[in-house]
């Protein structure tokens, strides 16, 4: 309740401040703040009125706790889809859920037009291994239609033991009819960053923004570079926030920041222009200047744009995939009476441009949709191989190279294997692919000077 008091002494405040400065409209305002206050007293009472009533009269008997946290989660989710109460386990989940490690389905969701909009899949979960897809909509969950419940009652009836079935009715763009999905739910540990190395490339996928999402990255990405051969062994770096559905903005300012030297990262604006703030990067880049390239999809909301937004406004790095979720608000979790949470949007975030992506989303500097799926096994075959191009040296009597030195074959044969690991890389992952291209181009115009 201590923020609650805070803000209602700043509202004290102003308008004292109105009286002694402008006394010619000390009975006015008086006359304003009272009215206010007095509707404000008539529509509790209307409250404390229809509470009791429904507690004397309603057809079956209520429980009052239920009753006035409906209320109360009522009034939140009312304000936008991002906004709700927590009760006392809710919030004890949602304390678990930023450490790494929970219950459940693994899906970050939000609200629309009353069904439950997959915001993404968490990778290598029950729901991304069930092939749950960023902006399907959840319209019931066994056989129980969620239209008209909030969020978090939609939420509830997803949650159950580990090891339980569940069945969700998913409706999906591009199908005709909704279908139905059943997922065993399991214990979540989410590895926060996974990364590899691909060919010289040092890709980091960064699945959430948890407390071990900074950590992790630091500490991966300087084994990458080790495992190359050293930074000048590395031709660039791969940031993956496709299906990232965001989390702690502090990890997000510190992710961004480790590729920035200076700048601003990100800012937000509260109601009162007094609670801004503007997030700056400090010296030190763990890329050491090696080209980077951002990958987003319409899965990658809230943190990963603020990333994705920062180093593309900056030019640090070239953002690659498609339009991402468009989530700009902040919201705070405030502890309030009887061990619980209330989760209140008070800020929106701009990217350093000063442009919010609330709604908007932030655009790829280039535009690559993911590979479709081949149904066709010859097609298919050519997909994983790679298509067969003729060549000089398929002709019929071609005259062979009895010039090549040594080292001349060896070249040859290192520029075979890598087609062959691209055409392989291409058909596991297109975007990927294509963003590895992206970095060896600009690689290689900065060591020629260009």
């Amino acid at each position: 309740m201590k923020p609650m008091k805070k803000i209602w002494l700043a509202g004290i405040g102003g308008v004292l401040a109105g009286m002694v400065v402008s006394t010619q409209w000390v009975g006015p305002i008086v006359a304003q703040e009272t009215e206010s206050n007095r509707t404000v007293y008539e529509q509790l009472d209307l409250f404390g009125d229809i509470f009791e009533r429904i507690r004397a009269a309603y057809v079956e008997e209520v429980d009052e706790k239920d009753l006035i946290q409906s209320a109360i989660n009522g009034m939140l989710t009312s304000l936008d889809p991002h906004s709700s109460y927590l009760p006392p386990e809710d919030f004890d989940d949602m304390q678990v859920q930023t450490r790494g490690e929970f219950g459940g389905l693994g899906i970050e969701v939000t609200q629309e037009d009353g069904f439950v909009k997959v915001v993404a899949p968490i990778e290598d979960t029950p729901a991304d291994r069930a092939g749950i897809e960023p902006n399907d909509l959840i319209t019931s969950v066994n056989g129980e239609s969620v239209m008209g419940l909030t969020l978090n009652e939609a939420v509830d009836l997803m949650r159950g033991p580990v090891g339980s079935e569940i069945e969700i009715t998913v409706l999906r763009e591009g199908t005709p009819e909704p279908f139905d999905v059943t997922i065993t739910r399991e214990t979540i540990t989410i590895t926060a960053v996974r990364s590899r190395l691909e060919e010289g490339v040092v890709v980091l996928r960064l699945t959430t923004f948890n407390e071990q999402t900074f950590p992790n990255l630091e500490e991966q990405l300087a084994e990458q570079v080790e495992a190359a051969g050293g930074i000048d062994a590395v031709t660039g770096f791969v940031i993956d926030l496709r299906n990232n559905p965001g989390g702690l903005l502090n990890q997000a300012i510190s992710v961004t920041d480790a590729f920035l030297e200076s700048g601003e990262i990100v800012s937000t604006r509260g109601r009162d222009p007094r609670d801004s703030e503007r997030y700056n990067a400090t010296p030190g880049d763990l890329a050491q200047g090696k080209p980077i390239v951002v990958l987003i999809n319409g899965g990658s909301a809230s943190a990963s744009e603020i990333v994705a937004g920062a180093l593309k406004d900056h030019r640090r790095a070239v953002v690659i995939g498609t339009q991402s979720f468009g989530k700009g608000s902040v919201q705070t979790i405030m502890p309030v009476q009887g061990e619980g949470a209330m989760r209140l949007t008070t800020a929106r975030y701009y990217t350093p441009s000063g442009r919010s992506i609330q709604a908007l989303g932030v655009a790829p500097d280039i535009i690559v949709e993911p590979q479709p799926v081949v149904e066709d096994e010859a097609t298919e075959a050519i997909e994983e191989n790679g298509p067969r191009l003729r060549s000089e040296a398929d002709l019929r009597g071609s005259l062979s190279n009895d010039s090549l030195t040594e080292d001349e074959q060896k070249i040859l044969e290192e520029d075979k294997a890598r087609q062959e690991e691209t055409a392989r890389l291409r058909a596991e992952d297109y975007q990927l692919s294509y963003a590895i291209d992206i970095l060896r181009g600009m690689s290689f115009l900065a060591s020629n000077g260009n």
